[in-house]
C-alpha cells in the first residue's frame, strides 16, 4: 500500500497508521484508484448530537455504548485515514437535548466568552463547518449566539433572517447563509490543487411556531427550497466548484410544497447542489427506512441523483459521502459518488449492544468538568413519590408517568388563569409519553422507583425543554384532538386473535392523553387522521363515551387545555391547535413538574384510568413493550397476560379487549 498523503483539506492532519490499534487502514477505492487529474473528497457528517458528547445516559445515570460524540470521534480518525482528502461538518441540533445541555442553559449559563461544552468538543475534532438545527433556538437567541461564539469553524444558515428583503439574497440573515472554503486537494498522483467548496445551511421554517417565544419579532423564516434556489447560483458566481447543502430537514415527500418541514427531497433537485447532508428525523440514510420513496435510489445512496446521507442521532452514526472529482479545465466536477452511515455500535440477535469503537480520550477530557457538574445537577432530590413512575404501559392504559405531567400542568394553568377572562372555564390537560420504546429500543422507557425524585427523574419524565401553553377549545375540538391521538392504534377486526395493536408509523409523542374527561377508544373503527394529520375518514368515531363531569361532552362547550408550545402551535397537526393559544408561559414543562413536586413534597402519581379501550368480545391484540414491564403488569387496569419476547428484545403482552 502506498503511503497515505497528508489531508490538507482537513485542519486536523492524520496518517493512516496512527490509529490506536496500529492496524493498517484500507483506502477507499476512490483514493486508491484516482488518476492524476482525479481526487477523492470525503465529507463526514454528524447530525442531531443533542449535546451527547459523553457515552452517558444522564436520565438513567449510567454509561451507554449507543451514544456520544466521543465515540463517533474515535472513528473520525480512521475514516479520515481512508480518504486522501476529507471535510468534517455538523448538521445541527447540537445545543439541546439532554441534561448536560439543560445544565449549561439553566444552571451555569453562558456569559460572553464562555465555552459551551459541545462546541469545545467540536473544536477539539477540527470541524470545517456546521449549520443550525431547530433545537438550537430552544434557549433563546442570546444563548445561541454566545454558545456558538467560541466555534473555531463557520456556522451557516440561509433561511432565517433578522430582516427579510424582497428576495432571499436581500435578506439580513441571522448567520452567514453560506461559506466558501478555500482548500488544497491532493489528486491521485500526489499533486495538490486549489479547490473552492461551498457550504450552505437550512433549518425547518416551523421554528417560528415551535420557538415563537424566542423568535417572533426577532427573526423570520423562509422556505428551504426557495432560499436554496436564490443562494446557490450566487455561490456559483463567487467561485464555488462543489456545493454541499447542510439540510437540517428530513427526507420527506418528493412533491414540493411551500414551507415544508422535511424538504430534503425537493432540495436535492436544486441545480448546483452536489451533495446533501440531512438530519432532523433521527433516522439513517441510506437505509430500508426509505425504501420505495420517490426520487430515492437506496443502492446508490442518492436523492434526485445527488449523493445524500443522514447519520442517525446522538452520535450513533457517522454519515459519509465520498466524491470522486475530476479536473475539468480549471474546475472540479463530480464524476462518481458513494454514501454510507457508519455506526458506533451494533445490536446482536439477542438485542445486546456491542460497541464497535472506543472513546476519543481527548474529546472526553475536553469537557469532563462540565460533565461532572451536570451529574451533580441531575442527582439532586426535589421530593418523593409514593408510587413508581413508569411508562411501559403508557400506550395501552392510563399511565403514572403521563399522569404526573398532566397533574402538574393543570395545577400550573389553574393558577395562571386566575384573574383572566378565562378563569372559570374547565381546565383539561394533554400529555404524551416520550419514552415508549420505538426507535429508542426495548430499554427506552421511564422507570422511577418509589422514593426520592431527583431532577434527572423529572428530565426522564419530560425529555424536552418545552414551555407550557394553554389553548381554548370546544368540546368538538377535544374529541378531534383525541381522534388524532387514537391514530396510535391499528384498526382491529372484531374476533381477531393476537392482532398487532400499535401503528408503528405513529410516534408516541403524538399519543396525547387528555385528563379531565373520560373516554373509550373503539379499535374496530378506522383512524380519522393519517400520520401527517390529514383527515382520511371523516365519519369515523374511534372516541366513544366521551364525558365531562360524568355527562356527554357538549360540542359547543369551551375548555382550556394545558399543553406545551410544540403542540399548541400546531406540532402534530391536532384539531384545536395552531391559533387557539390564550396563555404562553415563561416556564418549561419540566420546571413546572419540579415546582409541583417540591410544593407537594410527596406526590401520588397513580393513574386515574380516565380512558380505556371499548370492549370487543372474543378479540385479543398483542402489545410490545420493555421486558421490565413484567414488574408492573399486575397494577395495570387491563385483562393482560405475558406472551413472551419477540426477536427484537421487546416483551409481548396479550390484551383481551
Amino acid at each position: 500500500m502506498r503511503k497515505l498523503p497528508q489531508t490538507p483539506i482537513s485542519r486536523r492532519g492524520f496518517l493512516a497508521c496512527s490509529a490506536a490499534s496500529g492496524a493498517l487502514i484500507a483506502l477507499h477505492p476512490y483514493s486508491a484508484r484516482a488518476a492524476a487529474n482525479q481526487a477523492h473528497l470525503r465529507i463526514m457528517e454528524t447530525t442531531d448530537l443533542h449535546v451527547h458528547v459523553f457515552p452517558y445516559d444522564y436520565y438513567a445515570d449510567k454509561p451507554v455504548d449507543t451514544v456520544g460524540l466521543s465515540r463517533t470521534a474515535s472513528i473520525i480518525e480512521g475514516i479520515r485515514a481512508e480518504a486522501t482528502n476529507a471535510l468534517l461538518v455538523d448538521n445541527g441540533d447540537f445545543l439541546q437535548g439532554n441534561p448536560l445541555g439543560d445544565y449549561i442553559a439553566y444552571e451555569r449559563g453562558m456569559k460572553d466568552g464562555d465555552m459551551h461544552p459541545v462546541i469545545t468538543a467540536m473544536n477539539t475534532l477540527g470541524y470545517d463547518a456546521g449549520t443550525i438545527g431547530n433545537h438550537e433556538f430552544n434557549y433563546g437567541l442570546g444563548f445561541l449566539e454566545k454558545s456558538i461564539g467560541g466555534a473555531n469553524f463557520p456556522i451557516v444558515l440561509a433561511n432565517i433572517a433578522k430582516k427579510q428583503g424582497a428576495t432571499p439574497r436581500e435578506d439580513e440573515t441571522l448567520f452567514k447563509p453560506y461559506v466558501i472554503l478555500d482548500r488544497e486537494i491532493t489528486d491521485g498522483a500526489g499533486t495538490s490543487h486549489p479547490i473552492r467548496v461551498g457550504i450552505i445551511g437550512f433549518t425547518p421554517p416551523q421554528v417560528m411556531n415551535w420557538d415563537r417565544k424566542h423568535l417572533e419579532g426577532n427573526v423570520q423564516a423562509r422556505d428551504i427550497v426557495t432560499t436554496a434556489e436564490a443562494w446557490v447560483p450566487q455561490m456559483k458566481e463567487e467561485g464555488a466548484e462543489i456545493i454541499i447543502a447542510l439540510s437540517h430537514s428530513g427526507i420527506g415527500a418528493a412533491q414540493r410544497e411551500d414551507g415544508m418541514e422535511n424538504a430534503s427531497v425537493p432540495l436535492a433537485a436544486v441545480e448546483g447542489i452536489d451533495a446533501l447532508m440531512t438530519g432532523h428525523s433521527h433516522l439513517v440514510f441510506p437505509s430500508a427506512d426509505y425504501d420505495g420513496q420517490d426520487a430515492i435510489d437506496l443502492s446508490a445512496g442518492t436523492i434526485h441523483g445527488k449523493p445524500a446521507v443522514m447519520g442517525g442521532f446522538w452520535g450513533s452514526h457517522m454519515g459519509l459521502i465520498d466524491l470522486l472529482l475530476e479536473r475539468d479545465g480549471n474546475e472540479w466536477r463530480v464524476v462518481s459518488t458513494t454514501s454510507e452511515a457508519r455506526p458506533i455500535y451494533q445490536r446482536g440477535e439477542d438485542r445486546k449492544v456491542t460497541a464497535l469503537v472506543e472513546d476519543d480520550p481527548e474529546v472526553l477530557e475536553s469537557i469532563r468538568p462540565e460533565h461532572e457538574a451536570a451529574l451533580d445537577y441531575v442527582r439532586r432530590a426535589v421530593g418523593e413519590t409514593s408510587a413508581p413512575l413508569y411508562s411501559y404501559f403508557a400506550l395501552v392504559a392510563d399511565d403514572p408517568s403521563v399522569q404526573i405531567v398532566s397533574i402538574a400542568q393543570s395545577w400550573y394553568i389553574e393558577q395562571m388563569m386566575m384573574g383572566t377572562e378565562y378563569e372559570g372555564l374547565p381546565i383539561l390537560s394533554a400529555a404524551a409519553p416520550f419514552k415508549a420504546g420505538g426507535r429508542g429500543g426495548p430499554e427506552y422507557y421511564t422507570d422511577v422507583p418509589a422514593g426520592p425524585v431527583a431532577i434527572k427523574n423529572v428530565a426522564d419524565l419530560y425529555l424536552y425543554p418545552n414551555t407550557v401553553r394553554a389553548v381554548k377549545v370546544t368540546g368538538a375540538q377535544v374529541k378531534g384532538w383525541l381522534e388524532r391521538s387514537a391514530g396510535m392504534f391499528n384498526q382491529i377486526e372484531p374476533g381477531a386473535t393476537d392482532a398487532p395493536l400499535l401503528n408503528t408509523d405513529f410516534p408516541s409523542y403524538n399519543f396525547d392523553v387528555i385528563d379531565g374527561v373520560t373516554y373509550q377508544i373503539d379499535l374496530s373503527q378506522p383512524a380519522m387522521f393519517d400520520r401527517e394529520g390529514n383527515v382520511v375518514n371523516e365519519e369515523t368515531n374511534r372516541i366513544v363515551n366521551l364525558r365531562y363531569n360524568g355527562a356527554p361532552i357538549d360540542p359547543e362547550a369551551e375548555f382550556i387545555i394545558a399543553t406545551n408550545n410544540y403542540r399548541a402551535t400546531g406540532g402534530g397537526s391536532f384539531p384545536g391547535t395552531g391559533d387557539t393559544i390564550v396563555f404562553e408561559a415563561p416556564d418549561t414543562n419540566r420546571d413546572v413538574i419540579v415546582r409541583y413536586i417540591v410544593e407537594q413534597g410527596t406526590i401520588n402519581p397513580s393513574a386515574d384510568d380516565n380512558w380505556s379501550f371499548a370492549p370487543m368480545e372474543g378479540t385479543t391484540v398483542l402489545f410490545e413493550t420493555g421486558p421490565k414491564a413484567r414488574d408492573y403488569m399486575e397494577s395495570v387496569a387491563l385483562d393482560i397476560e405475558d406472551a413472551g419476547d419477540n426477536a427484537d428484545g421487546y416483551a409481548q403482552f396479550r390484551i383481551k379487549l
